[in-house]
């Protein structure tokens, strides 16, 4: 059982964001309220930290991560 903890520690470290929540929102269905944040903090960055555009980031954030997680969940239903 070890090893089975050390090889998923290890996948875990290259993974991305979108991967992890990916895997998250499949399992739940759709992403959580902190993984929109997340991502809705990461493309405020991406736009260089200029304020005023906090909704459009937020409903970006959740749009993508929707789409991740249709994805994957009928992605799973074909293997």
């Amino acid at each position: 059982m070890r090893l089975k903890g050390k090889r998923n520690e290890n996948s875990e470290l290259h993974t991305t964001p979108t991967q992890l929540w990916a895997e998250e929102a499949s399992v739940n269905h759709g992403p959580s309220h902190e993984d929109i944040r997340r991502r809705a903090y990461e493309i405020y960055l991406e736009r260089g930290d200029a304020p005023g555009n906090e909704l459009d980031d937020w409903l970006r954030a959740e749009r993508e991560l929707q789409k991740v997680a249709v994805f994957t969940r009928d992605w799973n239903r074909v293997q």
